[in-house]
């Protein structure tokens, strides 16, 4: 609930600000039971970040029970045109977490909701549900630092440990996280300033940005450094998003992302790697719960695999006008380097009744200048 009370106390001060632009923001931190779990420090080969302190319940020993209000800034104007530069401070629309804009992507958004001309059009895969093309629009997406401070009142809501990138050894399966590491869409940032020259809590902030009190407002305070630049440019095939997908089936709107991750070899043959962000959202104001999932995966190879089961990543969310959104990230290997995937989510409603959500197809491409992924990069 704390993230909502977040997001709800949130959206009321940017409607109040837009009004009188003087509302400060507060955000809402829940007490906790004061533990603390972490993660062995691990030497992230794939992703070029060494020993990273992987903290996933931040301690509030010295917090008071029960929830605190505590300023965190002023917000700014909304960007209607342009987009947000590095390190713009930013809270999430959705989720409600305080974040820090690293670096935009520029995306083709394939909107099925959007009756579009014939002309730039994507085209259907093979077998999947409807006929109809769909034109890409080009939309920015950032990539983003997550503060550990809010990651235990999203972590129900949204994975804070979805950017994922492949080992670089013989076991072809292993994967590496980056926890709190983000893709926020342009219209779900709600830009602040703050006056602190560390706002956000986060192992990798002092490593990528600087404070830096000469730049001239209404930028941001804060600069890359060169290791956020090398880090962008070394990770660029592996962290790179480009076609965002979205459909909506009776006020559940179905937003997909893939990522191609790599190629490895495996009893002497090729395995390509992806991984897809999926936002489900309630656009309506009945409750309903997800409660199955079915895929169909095409592979170039020729062939077509089915999957059916209980939830997504072991849950099945409750979605409401309260709480109206969850965010997850999965993973899928093909032994051909590209292919397609659809399907549909069952969701119930509190009569009991049931309807099928369309998850929008979409394309699994491999990158054409296939490289090894990164390794050995020494922050």
């Amino acid at each position: 609930m704390a993230a909502c009370a977040i997001r709800r106390g949130f959206l009321t001060a940017v409607s109040k600000y837009n009004k009188k632009h003087t509302h400060r923001i507060l955000s809402v931190i829940e007490g906790s039971s004061g533990l603390e779990v972490k993660r062995p420090r691990l030497p992230c080969l794939a992703c070029g970040l060494p020993n990273i302190q992987q903290t996933r319940f931040m301690s509030s020993r010295n917090r008071p029970e029960g929830k605190v209000l505590e300023t965190v800034g002023v917000f700014e104007a909304l960007k209607q045109h342009g987009k947000y530069e590095t390190g713009q401070l930013f809270l999430h629309s959705v989720f409600g977490y305080r974040g820090i804009v690293l670096f935009p992507w520029h995306a083709r958004i394939y909107d099925r909701d959007v009756i579009p001309p014939m002309s730039d059009s994507k085209p259907e895969p093979p077998g999947s549900h409807g006929s109809k093309e769909v034109k890409g629009k080009t939309h920015t997406y950032y990539q983003v630092l997550i503060d550990t401070r809010d990651c235990p009142h999203i972590s129900q809501r949204s994975q804070t440990e979805a950017v994922t990138f492949l080992a670089n050894h013989d076991d072809s399966r292993a994967l590496y996280a980056i926890p709190g590491l983000d893709y926020v869409s342009h219209e779900d940032i709600l830009p602040y300033n703050s006056t602190e020259q560390v706002p956000i809590q986060h192992e990798l902030f002092e490593r990528f940005l600087m404070f830096n009190p000469d730049k001239t407002s209404p930028a941001p305070p804060f600069s890359a450094r060169d290791t956020l630049k090398a880090w962008q440019e070394k990770n660029h095939p592996w962290l790179e998003l480009s076609d965002v997908h979205r459909e909506t089936t009776e006020n559940i709107r179905v937003t997909v992302i893939p990522f191609y991750m790599g190629m490895r070899d495996a009893q002497n043959s090729h395995v390509y790697w992806w991984r897809y962000c999926i936002r489900l959202e309630n656009m309506g104001s009945e409750v309903v719960q997800l409660r199955e999932r079915h895929w169909r995966i095409f592979s170039l190879s020729g062939t077509l695999e089915t999957v059916r089961g209980r939830g997504v990543v072991g849950r099945e969310p409750v979605l409401s006008k309260e709480q109206p959104a969850f965010q997850y990230s999965s993973h899928v290997s093909l032994q051909a380097p590209s292919g397609h995937m659809w399907g549909t989510f069952r969701i119930e409603r509190t009569d009991g009744s049931h309807f099928d959500v369309r998850i929008p197809p979409f394309s699994l491409e491999s990158n054409k200048d296939e490289k090894a992924p990164p390794a050995g990069y020494t922050l």
